[in-house]
């Protein structure tokens, strides 16, 4: 092996890795379109039997996509292991998304925008579980946090451009030219997975297969619970923002364009942090790197009440991109270490389902405690978190030993 082939190695970048990674950036890209079409398509829409404000609906369909991402995604995990097959899963979970955001131009009322938000909402659930459970078996323990972080960071290199793309797509050629381009690059991600992923059959137990259930207990320990916990701390963190748009633009006074320069700083913070922490979490071990992304995106929310600069909130969120980094590959990584063989759909599933629950609660949260006061929601959640950073430090196992503790003991 080359030196430039070893450091790709160490760094858990393969063939198989790279394909689904370049795949799930198309799908994100596919899928964030629709950030920005959304909230104009519903203002556009006839919204019949439905009495609430704008923002509010566009609140309920958000919410509702995360909850039923949440919800299902037990279930597929469960499918995942049942079948023994990941990449049919994968191809029917993009093959659903991609149909139900093509079908966005045929939506006549808000009734059929919750109907296709629900599909997509299932779609995805179907596929993240598959994806992660391939994840995991096409990966090594001692590159795995890389492994992850690469994944990760081609996903959120997809949701960064896809809003843009949308935008400049509805704004020069209208809605339907932006559903079929965010369809047609969903599709695209559909031939990546078939021409580039090979499936990959794991060897499963009798006594696995012979009690294979949904929320079988002796799969969710300390370790899968804790990781759960964490992207759920972490979503609920940088996603409550979305909510509180308006009033932090007349705190600040700031428009728009300044809200979405600051709000797109975490997923640029995500990106020159991901990989290399999560390769780091391979060396020196999972929990400091989680740990410490918790401890920062708790204390990150709390100051973020009090900010008085456009300036203050670009740094501030700057920082929740990094501790988010600090979180998302080392906890997914961990997951994926302390994964059963046969169990791993479910398993994987627990913790993207955090995320989502996260995605969800999140906003919803935030926009409940302003009405009290606009610093209560990030007291509230800011105080979880440290909560939450606590009870990882207390009860979630660490599955690398690091290289320093390798070397001492060799000594």
């Amino acid at each position: 092996m080359s030196p430039k082939e070893k450091i790709i190695d160490t760094l858990g970048i393969n063939k198989a890795v790279m394909a689904l990674s370049i795949a799930r950036m198309a799908d994100a890209m596919g899928n964030s379109i629709l950030f920005v079409l959304i909230p104009l398509y519903v203002a556009k829409l006839p919204k019949e039997h439905f009495g609430f404000a704008v923002p509010v609906l566009v609140g309920i369909l958000i919410s509702l996509f995360g909850f039923i991402t949440s919800i299902f995604q037990p279930l597929m995990g469960a499918l995942s292991d049942k079948l023994n097959k990941r990449k049919i899963l994968i191809q029917a979970g993009l093959g659903l998304i991609g149909l139900s955001t093509l079908f966005f131009m045929f939506a006549e009322n808000f009734t059929h925008l919750l109907m296709l938000r629900t599909l997509q909402g299932v779609g995805v659930a179907i596929t993240i579980p598959a994806s992660l459970s391939l994840m995991t078996a096409i990966t090594a323990k001692e590159s795995r946090g890389g492994s992850m972080g690469v994944f990760s960071t081609f996903r959120i290199i997809g949701f960064g451009i896809g809003p843009v793309v949308g935008g400049y797509l509805q704004v020069h050629f209208g809605f339907d030219t932006a559903f079929y381009v965010g369809a047609g690059l969903i599709f695209t991600s559909m031939a990546f997975v078939q021409v580039w992923v090979e499936e990959v059959k794991v060897e499963i137990p009798d006594d696995v297969t012979n009690r294979l259930k949904v929320f079988d207990l002796s799969l969710y320990g300390s370790g899968i619970l804790t990781a759960a916990l964490s992207t759920f701390v972490m979503a609920c963190c940088f996603s409550m923002v979305t909510t509180l748009e308006n009033e932090f633009n007349a705190r600040l006074e700031m428009t728009a364009i300044g809200f979405s320069i600051a709000f797109s700083m975490l997923m640029v913070g995500r990106l020159i942090f991901q990989v290399p922490l999560g390769h780091y979490s391979d060396k020196w071990g999972r929990k400091p790197f989680i740990l410490s992304g918790l401890v920062l995106m708790a204390l990150t929310t709390i100051v973020l009440g009090e900010v008085q600069t456009m300036g203050q909130l670009v740094i501030i969120r700057l920082l929740q991109g990094v501790a988010a980094a600090g979180v998302a590959a080392p906890a997914f990584a961990l997951a994926a270490d302390l994964s059963k063989s046969g169990g791993e759909g479910r398993q994987m599933s627990v913790v993207t389902m955090g995320f989502g629950l996260g995605i969800a609660v999140g906003p919803l949260l935030a926009g409940i405690l302003a009405v009290f006061f606009f610093e209560l929601p990030f007291l509230v959640i800011g105080i979880f978190s440290l909560f939450g950073a606590w009870l990882v430090y207390r009860y979630m196992p660490e599955t690398v030993k690091s290289e320093a503790a390798i070397f001492g003991s060799a000594n």
